[in-house]
């Protein structure tokens, strides 16, 4: 007889989330079991679409918890693309962050929402708890940390150093960067290289046009915290992601590390753990339901 085939995963909902500047993208929704009150807004690794981590979102909506794809400007469902007239930076990308959770609070009531994110989702989460913490009901990473150039070993550091020169000279040249052609991240907007290397060679988040003062009110925030290293994750030695949690000493914090072994492919990697994410998605559950259990949530 043959084996049964694996049950299709659901279709999130797809709601439509804009800016008052014009920008709109989909947030792609999937909810999870009736009275569970905790959901994660997930924000993508710098280039990736929201999609891609759908067997991620399922897979935790399989086990009761509502999940939410936000999409970065930019990318897949996004009506802008970068170019030398259409620029943005961290700031338009916190105010979008905000923007989906207001959809949330129409959408989906009843959950209470952890801003979490892979990469620089991370790191934006950290900044979007520390502009809005009355959002949010606590703060997830999976393989993120700060990009500061003095948290990477040895040569990685001047291969860090060259990268954020040329980025900037390719981003002032294009009026974007072609990140899709240099093979790191995607299309993206000059502003937001600009922040991104600004943060890289200073240790500091000091995006243009940002409205608070984001490590001042970094090192305030009091939420439940789970920060998830992957082990052969080169984008992110475990000096880098020390030095953002220690942005944010006041987290109630959980840590934790994948090892190579959990996965089939044999690499707890900075992508490859979205092609088989249950081990993420096992720790993930573990910690909402330990706060569940906790707060009565």
């Amino acid at each position: 007889m043959p084996l049964p085939s694996a049950a299709p995963e659901p279709a999130p909902e797809s709601l439509c989330v804009a800016a008052a500047d014009g920008h709109a993208a989909q947030l792609l929704l999937l909810r999870g079991e009736p009275g569970r009150k905790l959901g994660l807004l997930w924000l993508p690794a710098m280039g990736v679409p929201a999609r891609k981590y759908r067997h991620f979102a399922a897979a935790l909506a399989g086990r009761g918890w509502s999940v939410a794809l936000h999409e970065w400007r930019g990318q897949d469902s996004s009506n802008w693309r970068a170019a030398r007239a259409c620029d943005w930076g961290y700031a338009q990308l916190l105010a979008d962050v905000a923007a989906s959770r207001e959809q949330l609070a129409e959408a989906a009531a009843d959950t209470q929402w952890i801003v979490a994110g892979h990469s620089l989702g991370g790191q934006l989460a950290a900044l979007a708890l520390a502009q809005r913490p009355q959002d949010f009901a606590g703060y997830a990473i999976v393989g993120s940390g700060h990009p500061w150039w003095r948290t990477f070993p040895g040569w990685h550091q001047g291969v860090l150093l060259a990268a954020i020169a040329g980025f900037r000279l390719v981003s002032a040249v294009c009026g974007y960067f072609p990140g899709d052609k240099v093979g790191f991240a995607g299309r993206e907007a000059r502003g937001v290289i600009r922040d991104w290397a600004d943060s890289a060679a200073s240790g500091e988040y000091r995006p243009a046009a940002l409205d608070f003062a984001a490590e001042a009110r970094l090192r305030k925030v009091v939420t439940p915290a789970l920060a998830l290293r992957l082990c052969s994750d080169w984008y992110v030695p475990a000096a880098s992601l020390d030095y953002l949690l220690a942005k944010l000493p006041l987290l109630q914090l959980q840590r934790g590390e994948i090892a190579d072994r959990e996965f089939s492919g044999g690499r707890a990697g900075h992508f490859e753990w979205m092609r088989e994410p249950l081990p993420v998605v096992a720790r993930i559950d573990a910690w909402l339901a330990g706060i569940e259990a906790t707060t009565g949530s």
